[in-house]
């Protein structure tokens, strides 16, 4: 991929804090234009440190960001302007309007006014019945979505959304994330930190999973849940068996607590144990009813992935 493709690259980047907490250490990692990245971690990763570190919001310490080519300290307010922030923290507690706030915003990047633009977003994120109302008289959910008509109000290439859904209901949720495609469909970059990891599974393109600061896996997503998913295969049987069969003892094999279900686990990409083991199944004489299988999700891989970091 030619840097060109690359509108964010990030390198050898670290962040110590006074008392020696280490928040980041050498991360390394390219954003394509026009992507939904997904970063993933536990509370305390790096996630926020990270995109506030992008946004030149954090002093970078060790390592260089480039946003489009430019370098995010010594070209500041030119790759600023690219960027629309919606921060994990809902800081808007002020008796301006929604509308008032979110034109101001805009003003802010130098931009004109530019009323049918506004209305857009606001129409977008359901806020333009509520474009007269006070910050102040808004719920979690409203406010959150005010943030994020502040971050498109000057039309950036990049957006970054730490946590975005937090306190926000599924019905708006869904809204949201109707936004979040349009903008991709419009070219925009979009880089997201959330805890609703079924979210990242339905929306992302690639995957990042960051844990005690580091870098841990990047991927596509379609590759992430192929490589790393596995499948779990439940077999109902006719008859209740009272222990597992020693010639099962070679599979990754378990026997439901009622005797009721055989439930085989294996890799994706591997389908050969399922015909070994069915045929090992006849020859026993183990009869079975109905077959069910189910995959693993990104939150189990997410889990599992992390686990393995701590040992």
């Amino acid at each position: 991929m030619t840097p060109s493709e690359n509108i964010i690259q990030i390198k050898n980047l670290s962040k110590n804090y006074q008392d020696g907490f280490r928040a980041l250490n050498s991360v390394n990692l390219d954003i394509r234009k026009g992507e939904i990245f997904a970063l993933l971690g536990p509370n305390g990763a790096g996630k926020t440190t990270l995109i506030n570190m992008i946004c030149g919001i954090v002093n970078i310490q060790e390592g260089e960001v480039k946003i489009s080519d430019l370098h995010n300290i010594k070209d500041y307010r030119k790759t600023r302007a690219l960027i629309g922030l919606v921060p994990q923290e809902l800081t808007s507690e002020t008796f301006e309007t929604v509308l008032s706030t979110v034109n101001f915003s805009r003003g802010l990047f130098g931009k004109k006014d530019n009323p049918p633009f506004v209305e857009k977003i606001l129409r977008s994120l359901s806020l333009w019945d509520k474009k007269d109302n006070t910050i102040l008289t808004l719920s979690g959910g409203m406010k959150r979505r005010v943030l994020i008509a502040k971050a498109l109000a000057h039309e950036p290439k990049i957006i970054f959304l730490d946590e975005p859904t937090a306190g926000v209901d599924v019905e708006l949720r869904q809204d949201m994330w109707e936004v979040v495609r349009q903008l991709k469909d419009d070219g925009v970059t979009i880089i997201l930190t959330t805890h609703y990891i079924e979210e990242a599974e339905q929306i992302a393109d690639r995957i990042g999973i960051i844990n005690q600061g580091e870098l841990i896996l990047v991927k596509e997503k379609d590759d992430l849940m192929l490589e790393l998913g596995k499948k779990h295969l439940q077999i109902n049987l006719t008859e209740p068996l009272k222990q597992l069969p020693l010639e099962l003892m070679d599979f990754q094999i378990e026997l439901s607590p009622n005797g009721k279900q055989l439930i085989y686990t294996y890799e994706k990409i591997d389908n050969t144990g399922v015909s070994l083991l069915l045929e090992l199944l006849s020859s026993l004489q183990i009869k079975y009813s109905d077959i069910d299988t189910k995959e693993s999700s990104l939150e189990e891989i997410f889990v599992d992935l992390v686990n393995r970091e701590r040992l």
